[in-house]
């Protein structure tokens, strides 16, 4: 029979050997989480959409479209951006094409009188987009503000 220390040793020594197991499965599982990201765009240039646009794609190129959720919030003077004659409509669309989600300020919106069919196709709507980043961030979404 062996002695308490002896049993005390042979524990210690199994969980010298587990660990690095169990470290290296922790690992592999936060590695397997998805990334979250939201982008806030209230600014009415197009320089600023262009640039959200481009850290969207590198985001998702670097991480993979499929290991992260990005989505495009826009209100205040950013939101004419997202109306039918944008100048970055075809980008946007591509975006929303790679899995982005475009979202519209429903507040904003109603201030500026605009309607759905004001808008471009296929985008989503909030009630208020600065309540949805607030949300988002909630969430654990990085935040970021080109």
């Amino acid at each position: 029979m062996k002695s308490r220390r002896e049993l005390i040793l042979t524990g210690l020594t199994a969980l010298s050997l587990l660990a690095p197991l169990a470290v290296a499965r922790a690992q592999t599982a936060a590695a397997d989480k998805p990334h979250k990201v939201v982008i806030q765009v209230s600014d009415a240039d197009s320089a600023k959409w262009n640039l959200a646009l481009n850290n969207v794609r590198a985001v998702q190129h670097d991480l993979g479209a499929d290991k992260v959720a990005v989505e495009i919030v826009a209100y205040g003077p950013g939101i004419g951006m997202l109306k039918m004659d944008s100048v970055v409509g075809a980008r946007i669309a591509d975006a929303m094409a790679a899995g982005t989600a475009v979202v519209a300020c429903e507040n904003t919106m109603r201030a500026q009188k605009l309607t759905r069919d004001d808008m471009l196709s296929k985008i989503g709507y909030v009630p208020a987009g600065v309540v949805e980043l607030m949300q988002r961030q909630k969430e654990g979404y990085a935040y970021i503000r080109p």
